[in-house]
């Protein structure tokens, strides 16, 4: 069902760029801001899009584009924001969504998993960052920038270190930046999403199927048991807070990480 709109978060003549949005959360939010009228780049790995991104984009195709990027290579990420600046001529919101996953042992993670994982969701996250606040701290108006951590961030797990310490280190870097970037009007915030019922969960049941020795679909069905809500979330439960943080009623509101988690952490 699409997220019930308001006056606040009314987002016509603003562009977003989102990252990661080929689908899952990404994509959800995409669309979310896309009906709030905003005007959407949506990146990610792909050359071209998915079927999934491919129809949202025929059902926006005046406001929404689709450029690949790979947000671990640097120069990726200038003609990523080079596009929506051809095409928009500026960025007023940032939803900073691309990550990977992977896990395994303490004792057998491996380096390949460790860069892997720092290359996209650290210095991916964090110069994707850096390079859209210099372009809203040139147009000399308002930004909003809105990073995707995770309740991995909020404390360790024993199979999952080198992911945890990615998505703390995403938190780290949502209060620096804000306080950093609060003298330019730009605001930063981050979301820590529980288990959501996306994509890459089957992936992460695999794994965890693997090295817990479980059956597949295992793992999924008692996290989701496991949360307080009773079930695991879906991208769509992201959509309200990532529409809030990007619109006007959040305007006092930075430097902050919001748990949508169905009660996991409570902070």
């Amino acid at each position: 069902m699409p997220y019930p709109l308001t006056d606040s978060t009314d987002l016509s003549n603003q562009t977003a760029l989102l990252t990661g949005a080929g689908g899952g959360i990404g994509l959800a939010v995409a669309e979310t801001y896309l009906q709030a009228g905003a005007r959407c780049l949506l990146s990610d790995l792909s050359p071209t899009p998915n079927n999934a991104t491919a129809a949202l984009l025929e059902r926006y195709p005046d406001t929404a584009r689709y450029h690949a990027c790979d947000v671990a290579d640097l120069d990726s990420i200038d003609r990523l924001i080079n596009a929506t600046l051809d095409w928009t001529g500026g960025i007023d919101i940032l939803f900073n969504n691309a990550a990977v996953f992977d896990l395994a042992p303490l004792l057998d993670a491996s380096f390949e998993s460790y860069q892997k994982l720092f290359d996209v969701n650290v210095k991916g996250l964090f110069f994707t960052l850096q390079k859209v606040a210099r372009t809203m701290v040139d147009q000399q108006r308002p930004g909003r920038i809105i990073n995707m951590a995770s309740q991995a961030g909020r404390r360790g797990e024993a199979l999952v270190a080198h992911y945890c310490a990615t998505k703390a280190a995403v938190i780290s870097y949502t209060q620096s930046a804000a306080l950093a970037l609060a003298d330019h009007g730009i605001r930063v915030n981050a979301i820590s999403p529980g288990v959501i019922d996306t994509p890459m969960w089957d992936d992460v049941d695999a794994l965890f199927a693997k090295y817990e020795n479980r059956p597949l679909g295992e793992k999924k069905r008692v996290v989701g048991e496991e949360v307080p809500l009773g079930y695991m979330g879906k991208p769509e439960d992201i959509c309200g807070l990532a529409l809030f943080l990007a619109s006007a009623g959040s305007a006092y509101v930075t430097a902050q990480t919001y748990n949508v988690d169905g009660g996991n952490v409570m902070s």
